[in-house]
């Protein structure tokens, strides 16, 4: 039998479309956020949306600035760099695990999501990129088994999407991304536990040029 998934409260639900508006960039950097104007929006009372403001704020997505009030924090560089650093130590060790921990069922899983990739790539949607990229990397995560991992990676991923975001709209391509995605399941498919590692360290790599590049181009 299926089990029953809890209702999301409204909190959850508030925060959630709230992170998703920052991560997109429909609520761009500096906006400020009115209690009243986003439980109006939302069609909720300004008890959830309080609640989820201080989540956000907890999260580091918003920050309190005196006569403006809560506005949705810079993206900065420095937090990148940190999360990438993160990712460069524990996403090859992701890697190892999964090579050790591989559900029967692993090729068909990894197939479905480069299709899904593919078809997120040639869409030109940057939603549908985002979400296709996080798919790929929670699969691996899940592989490893390792719950520590996924639970703070989910954390990371929320303040990746809004780099990602950025960088898909500058036109930064996206291409190359799921042919090194390739190479990570290519090599562990075949066993090869050190070469998907170094892939993977090497895709971190990439991945942090390409963001660190579009976060530090001046703006207009």
């Amino acid at each position: 039998m299926r089990q029953i998934q809890p209702k999301k409260t409204l909190v959850e639900q508030t925060y959630e479309t709230l992170v998703d508006a920052i991560c997109s960039g429909e609520l761009p950097p500096g906006e400020r956020l009115a209690q009243e104007e986003i439980a109006t929006r939302l069609n909720v009372s300004r008890q959830p949306v309080n609640n989820a403001l201080a989540m956000l704020k907890s999260n580091g997505f918003v920050e309190e600035t005196g006569r403006r009030g809560v506005v949705v924090s810079e993206i900065s560089p420095d937090q990148f760099r940190a999360i990438y650093e993160f990712r460069t130590a524990v996403e090859p060790f992701a890697v190892r695990l999964a090579a050790e921990r591989l559900p029967a069922d692993a090729a068909r899983q990894a197939e479905k999501i480069m299709k899904d990739g593919k078809a997120a790539f040639f869409s030109g949607s940057a939603k549908a990129q985002v979400e296709a990229d996080i798919a790929f990397h929670e699969m691996l995560y899940h592989w490893a088994g390792n719950a520590i991992i996924l639970s703070t990676m989910r954390m990371n991923w929320q303040h990746i999407r809004r780099a990602m975001n950025l960088v898909i709209r500058e036109g930064i391509a996206a291409e190359t991304s799921w042919q090194e995605h390739n190479r990570i399941i290519e090599a562990l498919m075949r066993g090869d536990v050190a070469q998907a590692a170094a892939e993977m360290e090497g895709h971190i790599a990439r991945a942090q040029a390409k963001t660190m590049e579009a976060l530090e181009r001046p703006r207009p």
